[in-house]
């Protein structure tokens, strides 16, 4: 069972499986660089300490540029260049994903170091508890008709 945010507040139910739940918010995906050239956004799931270059970064790739559903709490990395093909100037910035929809930047490298200025930072994001969900912009009745379809009885107050 996968459960959305949709706008409005209104849980969306996908699948079957109740063991597979997760919640994901809509999220706006910036390009960095020039669309000309190399530009990609990662949701990082784990960071390879034995690399520093790109390829310390584990995850799967999503697009950038549009609307992408994300989990809250994942750790974001985007990656983007500016300049010539001859001299390329890359930039990459590390987010995490909030509940409320947005982005929070935590850290942003410019250069051919951009991967090990990241690197400890994305380890820390990864270590930090996973965010509690703001529930309090749902209604009443979309949280009791979730907690009833799991199992558990509500009464109104």
């Amino acid at each position: 069972m996968q459960i959305m945010y949709k706008g409005g507040n209104e849980l969306q139910r996908r699948g079957a499986d109740a063991s597979m739940t997760r919640l994901t918010v809509p999220i706006n995906v910036p390009q960095l660089g020039d669309s000309r050239s190399k530009h990609w956004a990662k949701v990082v799931t784990a960071v390879d300490s034995s690399k520093a270059s790109g390829w310390a970064f584990v995850g799967d790739f999503v697009a950038d540029g549009g609307i992408q559903d994300l989990a809250p709490g994942s750790v974001l990395l985007l990656y983007g260049e500016r300049g010539s093909r001859a001299n390329p100037q890359g930039e990459a910035r590390l987010y995490t994903v909030n509940s409320d929809a947005t982005l929070t930047l935590h850290a942003e490298a410019q250069g051919r170091a951009w991967a090990r200025t990241l690197r400890d930072r994305a380890e820390e994001l990864l270590g930090a508890p996973p965010p509690e969900p703001d529930l309090s912009g749902w209604s009443d009745g979309a949280l009791a008709a979730e907690l009833n379809r799991r199992g558990w009885r509500t009464t109104p107050p």
